[in-house]
């Protein structure tokens, strides 16, 4: 009988909470929440440089918490992981969760 790690089943988990661990991962999160988002009005709200912000975004993605579409030139991110809500929430509390603004069009 082969012996199989009952913590193999809770890696991808750990992988979202890790993704979640870090405060300005965890505001992107809230952030995108109730709709998407492009790296120009997460920056301008989260006063950080753009190439900072694109790297926290990486982790996530990679984490599978958001996912990316193409609108022509720009990238908008939303949250994808169905339970992002619920950790957001449990986390922050529901008078942290504060979208980001809309873009200009």
């Amino acid at each position: 009988m082969e012996y199989v790690n009952p913590s193999d089943d809770l890696v991808p988990a750990a992988e979202v909470l890790r993704a979640l661990g870090h405060p300005v991962r965890l505001r992107i999160a809230a952030g995108l929440l109730d709709r998407g988002c492009c790296v120009g009005p997460m920056t301008a709200c989260l006063g950080i440089p753009q190439p900072l912000v694109s790297r926290h975004l990486a982790v996530l993605r990679e984490a599978g918490v958001v996912a990316v579409e193409r609108q022509g030139r720009l990238r908008r991110y939303r949250v994808a992981h169905p339970a992002v809500r619920a950790i957001v929430t449990a986390a922050l509390g529901t008078e942290a969760l504060e979208a980001f603004p809309e873009e200009a069009a």
